[in-house]
């Protein structure tokens, strides 16, 4: 095990037991990085239970309840991290708002709340993150951002779903080029369909045959691949769209 001494992660979305802000949060702190997560929805109970587990990992953990839909829930999560653990260096925009719509159910409430997560708050984030990284005395910066494939393919039924995460691969490509002379690196991750917590069995037996690997892919699949992009190993990797898909067959 590699050990990361003294850095920070924020990773947004991290609201239940099996979902894959969780496993991001575990996998980094195996690795020695301190965990600011951020929630909503979630049972006080298990927010509690979850930040002591981290800890027992011997790491440093805060959380924040937070809307992200709120216009200052990026500056309200910098402040908060900076206040209660330091200054992170890893930024992880995991956080989504989905709900079905299609084009008879498509309007602008719809869309505006797709919007106000999936892109705002991912894009003001990102942006914060990096003037305030400028100011620091670090030197490797890490943002990494979810997204899920929509130029791979069509996803009907989600039309304010894939036009504010199709979104983000825009951003990330922009963003990296500007953020390069800083030491930060800028990179999203589709991790194609993930067993989590939006999953049921109906959906399991549809989607099985579509990964050749015979399995479907695990929140732990995705945390490998972004724990990957946050180590100093990928400190020469900026500007893409990795599809970690396991071969997931489209059509």
């Amino acid at each position: 095990m590699t050990i990361i001494e003294n850095k920070i992660a924020i990773i947004t979305g991290t609201s239940s037991e099996r979902d894959i802000g969780t496993a991001l949060c575990r996998k980094l702190a195996s690795q020695g990085i301190n965990i600011f997560f951020t929630h909503w929805n979630s049972e006080t109970k298990w927010v509690k239970e979850f930040q002591v587990e981290i800890m027992n990992m011997e790491v440093l953990c805060d959380h924040l309840l937070i809307n992200l839909s709120k216009a200052s829930a990026a500056f309200d999560i910098l402040d908060a991290v900076e206040t209660k653990i330091g200054f992170p260096s890893i930024l992880i925009n995991n956080a989504a708002h989905s709900r079905s719509d299609g084009y008879l159910n498509f309007d602008a409430k719809t869309l505006d709340e797709h919007y106000a997560v999936n892109m705002r708050s991912t894009f003001l984030l990102s942006t914060e993150f990096a003037r305030r990284f400028e100011q620091s005395d670090l030197s490797n910066g890490r943002i990494i951002n979810l997204t899920s494939g929509q130029d791979l393919g069509p996803m009907p039924g989600e039309l304010a779903y894939v036009a504010t995460k199709g979104a983000i691969s825009a951003f990330t490509r922009s963003l990296s080029q500007e953020l390069a002379p800083l030491g930060i690196t800028v990179n999203a991750v589709n991790p194609g369909p993930t067993d989590s917590t939006w999953m049921t069995d109906e959906i399991r037996d549809y989607l099985l045959p579509k990964f050749p690997m015979g399995r479907i892919g695990s929140p732990e699949d995705v945390a490998r691949t972004i724990a990957f992009l946050a180590s100093d190993e990928a400190k020469w990797i900026t500007g893409q769209i990795i599809h970690s898909e396991g071969g997931f067959i489209r059509g």
